[in-house]
Parts: structure tokens; sequence; C-alpha cells
């Protein structure tokens, strides 16, 4: 019987998810969740049949927030995190070659810093991969320009503790954005411009120092939340759906809004009062409103919702989600209690493939 093994995308931040089952013991693991994921997470875990031990990060990431916390309080599960990342409150803090045990599977702790201080990459007992984080990418590496980042320490890490692998040993990444999944060690050492071929440390250095990226979009949110693991300062993380007041798969963003995910709204488009915030060009764009659907711009939202049922199901959606989750965090605040943000918007429908039809006209 074969190890149990998914790799999930969430495509807001090209963010991979790992999610690895023992298929004897059935207790499994996941590497890098994001928070606006978890209940898909949960889904697969429960529909293989596994019960989650740990929840693991590769490091404190900047470009979206960790899902650990959420995980341990909705599974009862152990976070993992390397403990020169700076991160508070989890459960088990690893170093370099220590081991991360699940029924009778074992990953080994590589530390791999360089992006940051607390990177570290997961080899399984076989090395047949390696789960490297932002350490290295297909084609590419982790940035070294914030964040604790070091050009020179992540040259040597890679070397010393990646492409010291053998070279049939598949890389699974934390991320990419050109549509690739997995690489090898053999592939990076001679195809990665960055650090393959005869590319010396001080070349590497050179480049690294003149990519000229742009600055992170969440690092500001994401790195403070990611060092309490994803709970962004909260007491008490939200609690598991059996406990919440809505009978339905809602969670909160670090924000705080009430997201659902696009593909209950479009198993339920005639159950639910379906509201498009957008503009009024936007409704009448391309990127056309949802069946059924009633067009309310934000400024006119809180008049148009005086005459609305405040105990149905209203769902709230934009372009991508920004809006919407703040319309629904105001009209929680008017009084409705199944309100709610689609989560990722309308790019997220059509990303997922979900049709996308004539709307009412408003």
């Amino acid at each position: 019987m074969s190890i149990i093994f998914r790799q999930l995308q969430d495509l807001e931040s090209s963010t991979f998810t790992y999610l690895i089952g023992d298929p004897w013991s059935r207790e499994g693991i996941v590497i890098d969740p994001v928070a606006e994921q978890i209940e898909r997470d949960l889904a697969f875990i429960d529909e293989l049949g596994l019960r989650l031990v740990y929840a693991l990060d590769t490091h404190v990431h900047a470009d979206h927030v960790t899902a650990t916390g959420r995980l341990r309080a909705r599974t009862g599960c152990e976070v993992v995190i390397s403990r020169a990342s700076g991160a508070e409150d989890a459960d088990v803090y690893v170093e370099d070659g220590d081991a991360v045990r699940f029924g009778l599977q074992a990953l080994e702790v590589r530390a791999t810093p360089g992006h940051t201080n607390g990177c570290v990459t997961y080899v399984p007992a076989d090395r047949g991969c390696a789960f490297v984080g932002d350490a290295l990418m297909v084609r590419g590496c982790g940035r070294t320009d914030f964040q604790e980042g070091d050009a020179r320490t992540l040259y040597r890490s890679i070397r010393d503790k990646v492409f010291s692998l053998p070279d049939d040993t598949l890389i699974y990444p934390a991320h990419d954005y050109k549509g690739r999944t997995v690489t090898s060690v053999g592939e990076e050492k001679v195809y990665n411009p960055r650090l393959g071929g005869s590319r010396t440390e001080d070349e590497f250095v050179e480049i690294m120092a003149n990519l000229g990226l742009a600055y992170p979009r969440k690092i500001d949110m994401a790195v403070p939340a990611n060092r309490h693991l994803g709970l962004t300062g909260e007491t008490e993380p939200p609690a598991p759906p059996e406990t919440q007041a809505t009978p339905w798969p809602v969670h909160r963003t670090p924000t705080g809004a009430p997201n659902i995910p696009a593909v209950w709204v479009a198993d339920h488009l005639d159950e639910v009062h379906l509201v498009d915030v957008r503009s009024p060009e936007e409704f009448r764009g391309a990127l056309g409103p949802l069946h059924g659907s009633e067009h309310v711009p934000m400024e006119r939202l809180l008049a148009e919702a005086g005459g609305w049922d405040r105990s149905a199901t209203t769902i709230l959606y934009c372009r991508s989600g920004g809006r919407s989750d703040a319309a629904a965090l105001e009209l929680e605040k008017h009084g409705f209690k199944h309100v709610a943000s689609m989560t990722g918007g309308l790019l997220k429908w059509s990303a997922l493939g979900l049709p996308v039809r004539a709307g009412v006209q408003g």
C-alpha cells in the first residue's frame, strides 16, 4: 500500500499545500496550509479517512496567512515549525537533524535558511522527494531582500542540504507562478538559472541583488500573523462548524470577515440571496454576474439591506473578495446572522471553471 499524497494549491498566493498520510495508521500531516483553504483541506482529510496529527510550516510566510493555528483548534493536531523561525505558541520546534514521525513514516528536518532564518526542508526517509518551502523553486529560489534574507546563506543551504540529495529526488516547492508543480535535484543542478551549472556563490549573490522585485503585497499583515500561527492575535480561534451559529461551511479570514467557498455557492445558487456589490460598469462587463444575483453597489448596500430578511442566507461577491468581505462585516454589524463573502470573488469562481451566466440586471 503506497503512501497517501496530495498536492493542493491556493490560486491567489500560488501556494502549494501538501497532505501526506500513512495508510496503515491513517495518521496524516499537512505542510504549508493556507488560512483561506482550511475547509478544502479538512474535507480532504475527512474523505481520505485520516487523523491529522501535525500541521507543519516550512517557514514564516510573507505572502499568505498560515492555517496551522486554526487546524490545531479544529482537529487537535500539533503545530510544527523551526526553532529559528521566531514563531510563538507552536507545539513542536524542530532543528536540523530532527525527525517528524507519524504512523510508520518519518520526515527528516534539514535547516535551509537564507530566504528566512527559520526555513527548513522536510525529507521523507526514502529520500524520494523533498518539501523545500521557499528555499528552492522550479528554476528559481526564494528571494533574499527582506525578512532576514541572506543570499550567501541561501546558496550554501541549497548546495549543502538540497543538492546533496540524489539527483532523482523530486523537489516539491511551496510556490510556483508559471503552472509547474514539481522538479528534481538533477534538473535544478543543470537548469536553474540562479544556482545551476557552475554558478558561483559570488555570481548568485549578484543575481539576487539585482532582481528588482516588488514589495510583497501581504508581508505587513502576513508575517506578524504567522509568528502567531496565523491567529492574528486572537485569544480564541474560530469555533468548529458544529458549534457555530451558522449551519454552513463559513470560515473567518484574518480580517474577521465571514467567507464561504465558491464551490458551495455554486451548489446552492437557488437557495441563497446572492448580491453583487461591484460597480455598474463591472456588473455589465466581461466578468459577468452570477445567475440570480441582485446588483447592489457598495454605496447603496446599507440602504437596500434595510428591506432584506436578516435571517436569510445572504452571499455577497465582487471581483476578488475585498469589497464583499467589507460588505459582509458591515451587514453582520446590522444584525444579519447568515451572511458571508464568497472567497476570492469572481476571479476564484472563474479559475475554478464555474459558469458565469447572465444575471439580474440592475
